[in-house]
């Protein structure tokens, strides 16, 4: 616990997390490509063909692992917003900006994807059912994180007021979560959950696990480059940002 708290404490200056994100971006992105790059084969390749809907059930192995990632990214970004608004944490705002982008990407992904998959499978490409709206609003909600924030001229006030609409957003997690079981909704129940043993093939579960371990390292990896890019727009006028964008300079 102690050694856990010299980390964090050693790492919360942007300062010193910049290079140690420079350092990580790499290994991410590389567990990224090869995990994306198993899923899909195992999801594509091998995974048997399901015997109600054919080969276009292929599409939840980007769908689901995308929506899994759209919820779990706005937990990670309020819990971050958060602390940066109770602690004052510039480094924990600036990861909450960063992650927002690629949160949004995920939910658009999964929006559009499900799409795709209702076409054949209800014949429709939408409809306003309580998982599919409640996904929509988690949607909008990124959008008005990032519009809040860039609406406001001072940083740290924009850090401030984006943290409050996160923190008040997260109350549309559990309900895009339990939709399919608190209402009459045209959405298919969950085929993995915590709480009971998976209802689908194996290789199904495995081609899922895959690309959501693999959206997963690729969020990772594409936040920090983000953060970074945050970090040097923040601090632009200290002296370790002076030497970082101008290396010959300070070497001189």
């Amino acid at each position: 616990m102690q050694d856990s708290g010299i980390f964090w404490s050693r790492y919360a200056a942007p300062q010193r997390f910049y290079p140690l994100a420079g350092r990580l971006i790499p290994w991410f992105a590389i567990a990224a490509a090869l995990l994306s790059l198993a899923g899909l084969v195992v999801g594509l390749g091998i995974a048997p063909t399901d015997a109600q809907q054919g080969e276009a059930y292929r599409i939840i192995f980007v769908h689901v692992p995308a929506a899994w990632m759209s919820m779990f990214i706005y937990l990670v970004m309020a819990f971050w917003a958060g602390v940066g608004l109770v602690f004052n944490a510039r480094l924990s705002s600036m990861m909450a900006l960063a992650l927002a982008p690629t949160g949004a990407l995920m939910t658009f992904i999964a929006l559009w994807t499900g799409a795709l998959w209702g076409k054949p499978t209800w014949g429709t490409w939408w409809v306003w059912d309580a998982r599919l709206t409640s996904e929509l609003i988690l949607l909008f909600l990124y959008i008005g994180f990032l519009s809040l924030h860039a609406a406001i001229d001072d940083a740290r006030r924009a850090d401030r007021a984006a943290a409050l609409l996160a923190l008040v957003g997260v109350v549309n997690v559990p309900i895009i979560y339990f939709s399919v079981k608190w209402w009459n909704t045209l959405h298919q129940g969950a085929s993995v959950s915590l709480s009971s043993a998976p209802t689908i093939a194996t290789p199904m579960l495995l081609g899922m696990l895959l690309l959501a371990l693999g959206f997963w390292m690729y969020s990772i990896a594409v936040a920090l480059a983000r953060l970074r890019t945050i970090i040097l727009e923040r601090e632009q006028h200290t002296a370790w940002v002076q030497r970082e964008l101008r290396p010959e300079a300070g070497s001189a």
